[in-house]
């Protein structure tokens, strides 16, 4: 009992005054009342003792577990408070202790309050995520075209969850807008181009659309497809309306200008022409320049086609008249120029192939516009030497007559109209003086052009250089004659003026008026003999070309 005497005696101060103690000293007091022995008491003492210690262990064991949960809880709370900073970009919180002090319940009950607003902030910010990701997904499901397909879910990622990273997929979600809305102007344009187009060739646009995509139509009412396949079809729908559009303007181009041909080559009236006007309006149009709509639907190209070919097969029955009023036409323009007309005989082979349909009439018009052409041409550069030669055969003509003239013995006599010829003749031998000049001028002209052009000048058929120099010749023969002639026209002269007295003297009041064709030394007329030989010349110039042809 003297090691229990200890604790009981250091204990029983504390005892007296707790429960146990009053319940230990009834006990003894029980004991001496009983004569319990000491053996017995000193065993149960131990007995009370070794049950004591075990109560006490239990509560330390209690109390350590207690201290290590909160140890725990502690540790957690601040592992948890650190990965939410880290995960949330943070540094520190604002009002939490950075220093840990007094108890672990003291310490939890510190850090509780930041770890619930920590807890708090991470929520917001997985919902601003999960938001922001939602929208990335279902955007980018838009653009790839998988906007009808289930949303897969959304995986956000805890353990970065900063500001910066948000910000990041803030910027991806405005770029992704901005494409979207590129994507979406995009389609309006195409499909705007696609209206427009559709107007213009008489089509339905809302089919068109709706063959490319359903969602394309407004009245769908369900999410535009944005897609790189659809932009691609679009972009491919409109280059072949655009085609199509370029296809028909070239072919109502190609059949207006048939029209204008054939309105032109058979005189179609005013009123005819006008139900194609808008045809003809066209030629001058480029593919961008036709906006109208209508302007070029499938019924305009086929009631073009059949106009075509009506006036074909109407041309036809009047091709023969057009080519003969051309042939006249061209038969003019060669006359006048004095060019060589083209052969009868060929003309009528020409109108026989037009009978039997063997030559085509557009490249036979053509051809005759061509000759046309050419010799409106031909005769623009020969026209100052025409007027030139014209000029010439006038001055000719009135060498001739003022010849014949100066024979007439009466013509100074008072008669009527003799005051005129007086005046004409003045006039013709100024004419007649200029003539050598003129000739030379001519050959001059006539020259330069063929030396030109490289070939000869033909004055109907026969090169007029020939008709120039054969009449230089002659009039130098011309010439030479005067000269012999002069001593005898003064003998001529004189005997006539003896003659003419005498026959006064016998027969008063008569005169002679005969105009005589031939001179003293009984040639004929110097004028006449050139024109009869130039007009030889150029008759037999044109049998030898005829025989020619022929063979």
């Amino acid at each position: 009992m003297g090691s229990f005497q200890t604790p009981i005696g250091m204990r029983s101060s504390t005892l007296l005054e707790t429960s146990c103690g009053f319940l230990l000293q009834e006990l003894q007091i029980i004991w001496d009342e009983v004569g319990e022995d000491k053996f017995e008491r000193e065993k149960v003492l131990l007995d009370l003792e070794q049950e004591c210690l075990e109560v006490y262990r239990r509560k330390v064991d209690r109390a350590n577990i207690s201290r290590a949960r909160l140890h725990q809880e502690l540790a957690e709370a601040e592992a948890e408070f650190t990965h939410l900073l880290l995960s949330l970009g943070e540094r520190s919180l604002p009002g939490r202790p950075e220093k840990r002090a007094g108890s672990l319940k003291e310490q939890l009950d510190s850090i509780t309050p930041a770890l619930r607003e920590m807890r708090l902030r991470k929520e917001e910010r997985l919902n601003q995520f999960r938001t922001v990701q939602g929208q990335i997904q279902k955007i980018s499901a838009e653009i790839a075209g998988n906007s009808d397909n289930e949303p897969s879910t959304i995986v956000v990622n805890e353990n970065d969850l900063s500001l910066k990273r948000l910000e990041e997929y803030q910027n991806e979600l405005h770029r992704l807008y901005n494409e979207k809305n590129e994507r979406l102007q995009q389609v309006e344009k195409y499909i705007d181009i696609i209206h427009s187009l559709s107007t213009i060739l008489g089509k339905d646009s809302s089919a068109i659309i709706m063959e490319v995509h359903p969602s394309l139509n407004d009245l769908c009412g369900i999410t535009k497809n944005i897609s790189d396949t659809i932009l691609d079809k679009l972009n491919i729908t409109v280059e072949s309306l655009f085609e199509e559009k370029q296809t028909r303007l070239d072919k109502l181009h190609h059949l207006g200008k048939a029209l204008s041909n054939l309105w032109n080559l058979m005189d179609t009236s005013y009123s005819e022409r006008q139900s194609f006007s808008h045809v003809i309006n066209l030629l001058s149009l480029s593919s961008a320049e036709v906006t109208d709509p209508g302007s070029l639907t499938l019924e305009i190209v086929q009631q073009t086609e059949a106009e075509v070919k009506r006036l074909d097969q109407l041309k036809a029955s009047k091709m023969k008249e057009l080519f003969q009023k051309k042939q006249e036409e061209l038969e003019l323009i060669c006359k006048k120029s004095h060019v060589e007309i083209p052969s009868r005989e060929e003309m009528n082979n020409i109108i026989n192939l037009i009978n039997s349909g063997e030559i085509d009439h557009s490249d036979l018009l053509l051809s005759m516009d061509e000759q046309i052409s050419r010799a409106k041409e031909e005769a623009s550069s020969r026209k100052a030497i025409m007027e030139k030669v014209e000029k010439w055969m006038l001055a000719c003509d009135e060498e001739h007559w003022l010849e014949e003239y100066s024979r007439d013995e009466n013509r100074y006599s008072v008669s009527r109209g003799a005051h005129k010829n007086l005046r004409r003749a003045e006039r013709a031998r100024i004419m007649v003086s200029r003539m050598p000049a003129l000739v030379d001028l001519l050959i001059k002209m006539t020259r330069s052009w063929e030396e030109e052009r490289n070939k000869v000048f033909l004055y109907d058929q026969v090169p007029l250089m020939a008709i120039l120099e054969e009449y230089n010749i002659l009039r130098r023969e011309k010439e030479e004659d005067t000269k012999r002639q002069q001593p005898w026209e003064k003998k001529r002269i004189q005997s006539q003026v003896v003659e003419r007295d005498n026959t006064y003297a016998s027969r008063p009041g008569t005169s002679s008026r005969r105009l005589p064709s031939r001179s003293l030394n009984g040639a004929l007329d110097s004028s006449v003999v050139l024109n009869r030989r130039l007009s030889m010349g150029i008759q037999q110039h044109k049998f030898r070309k005829s025989r020619h042809v022929l063979h």
